[in-house]
C-alpha cells in the first residue's frame, strides 16, 4: 500500500502577485531561486510550459558531474492566482515518489500572499519533512529574487 502524505506552506512576499507568478513560470526568473544554495539550475535545462497538461522539466546540476532532474504536468494555470503541478506522475507512481502542488497567490496593498500545499503519493511523513525543509529554503531564496525585483 502506497503511503500518503501533505503539507502546507503559507509565505509573504514583498513583491507584486505578478512578480511571484512570473518567478514560477519564467524559465530566466525560475532559474534564479529553485533549488538549494548547493545546486544550479541553469535556464538552458528548464521547461516551463505552463498550461493545462504541459510538462515542466528542470535540472539541478552540482559539484563533480552531479544532476537530479525534476519534471511533471501542469493540471490548472490560472494566471496570476492558481498553479497546480505534478511531481512524477501521481495518477501511476510505480514505486516512485510523486505529488500534486497548489499554489495560491493573493495579493494585497503590493505584496503577495503564497498559500503552498503538496500532497504526496508513495511518501511516508520523513519523506515529506524532509521535502517541506527543502521547499522552506527554496522559498527564501525566492523571497529575495522578487523582492529584489520589486
Amino acid at each position: 500500500m502506497s503511503q500518503t502524505a501533505e503539507y502546507d506552506l503559507i509565505r509573504h512576499f514583498d513583491a507584486p502577485r505578478e512578480t511571484v507568478w512570473a518567478a514560477w513560470t519564467e524559465p530566466e526568473r525560475f532559474s534564479r531561486w529553485f533549488g538549494p544554495e548547493t545546486l544550479s539550475t541553469p535556464v538552458g535545462r528548464i521547461t516551463l510550459d505552463a498550461r493545462p497538461g504541459g510538462a515542466w522539466q528542470t535540472t539541478l546540476v552540482g559539484e563533480e558531474g552531479f544532476e537530479v532532474t525534476m519534471g511533471g504536468t501542469y493540471r490548472e494555470v490560472s494566471a496570476p492566482e492558481r498553479l497546480v503541478f505534478t511531481t512524477g506522475d501521481p495518477d501511476n507512481p510505480g514505486d516512485a515518489p510523486a505529488s500534486v502542488v497548489t499554489i495560491r497567490l493573493t495579493e494585497a496593498d503590493g505584496k503577495t500572499e503564497m498559500r503552498f500545499h503538496q500532497y504526496g503519493v508513495n511518501t511516508d511523513q520523513e519523506h515529506a519533512e524532509q521535502a517541506k525543509a527543502g521547499w522552506i529554503t527554496f522559498f527564501d531564496r525566492l523571497a529575495a529574487h522578487v523582492e529584489a525585483r520589486s
